[in-house]
C-alpha cells in the first residue's frame, strides 16, 4: 500500500488515486446495494397494484387469507373457514399474492 501511495505521489499528486477509490466504491454501492432494492421495490408496487377482489394473500405476519374488498391503502382479508373472521389491514403487509383461478 506504500508503494502505492508514493508512487501515485510522485507521478502528480494523491488525489486522482483518491477519486479513482471514490469512484469505484460508489459503484460498487450503486450496483450491490441501492439498484436491487430499487429493483424489488417495483416488484412489490406492481404486485399491490394488481391485487383483485379474490386473490389469496400471505400477511407479512405468516397468515394466508383471502382479499375481499379494497380500498385506496388497504384492504379487508378474510382469514379461514370462519366467515366472521374479517380484517382490515394496509396493503404493505401483504408479502406474497396468489391469483384467484378464473
Amino acid at each position: 500500500m506504500g508503494i502505492l501511495l508514493t508512487e501515485a505521489a510522485g507521478a502528480g499528486g494523491i488525489l486522482p488515486v483518491i477519486l479513482m477509490y471514490v469512484v469505484i466504491f460508489g459503484a460498487f454501492f450503486y450496483f450491490v446495494l441501492y439498484r436491487p432494492q430499487k429493483k424489488e421495490q417495483k416488484k412489490m408496487s406492481a404486485m399491490l397494484s394488481s391485487l383483485e377482489i379474490g386473490d389469496c394473500v400471505l400477511t407479512s405476519s405468516g397468515f394466508y387469507g383471502i382479499v375481499i374488498d379494497i380500498t385506496d391503502d388497504t384492504v379487508i382479508v378474510e382469514f379461514g373457514n370462519n366467515k366472521n373472521c374479517r380484517i382490515p389491514m394496509q396493503k404493505s403487509a401483504i408479502a406474497q399474492v396468489e391469483k384467484a383461478e378464473e
